[in-house]
């Protein structure tokens, strides 16, 4: 079962991929140059995973695989799963909402203090605030915009 279906980004990284390596430009790829399409995509499959990524497309299409089969039945499933455990966009903006509780897109030492006192339940101490806030803020502008907040939550 799916959670989610493909992002259309995800699906132009697939394309891109596997123009790449259909060297005749017919529309397939032939089962030697997956290996070589999914490393480019930063995918190293095993061995074992190899050999039966091999067999799937030599027994299932004759040794060659088009672009729907490659997205539906062999990346798609592993970049959905290797996604699975990365939180929305919208689970995001949401949590960032709630830090944010003026709304002008940017969590202030304040907004920082509040939350970290009223949604975890953590009271800091000013010095301890103040270097949170320092080590987030990339930009320096002393506050915390979408963007930042998601690098400090991706690096963690």
């Amino acid at each position: 079962m799916k959670d989610r279906d493909l992002m259309p980004e995800e699906l132009e990284e697939l394309q891109v991929a596997f123009k790449e390596f259909d060297y005749d430009g017919d529309g397939f790829l032939h089962y030697k140059d997956v290996a070589d399409c999914m490393r480019t995509m930063g995918y190293m499959p095993t061995e074992m995973e190899l050999i039966e990524i091999i067999q799937q497309i030599k027994m299932k299409w004759g040794g060659h695989v088009d672009f729907d089969d490659f997205c539906s039945e062999l990346m798609g499933p592993r970049m959905l799963a290797e996604t699975a455990h990365m939180m929305g966009l919208r689970e995001l903006r949401s949590a960032f909402r709630q830090f944010d509780s003026n709304g002008d897109g940017r969590i202030t030492l304040e907004e920082l203090k509040e939350s970290m006192k009223s949604l975890l339940g953590e009271k800091l101490k000013k010095g301890e605030l103040e270097e949170i806030l320092q080590d987030i803020d990339l930009n320096k502008d002393g506050g915390i915009d979408f963007d930042e907040f998601v690098m400090m939550l991706s690096s963690r």
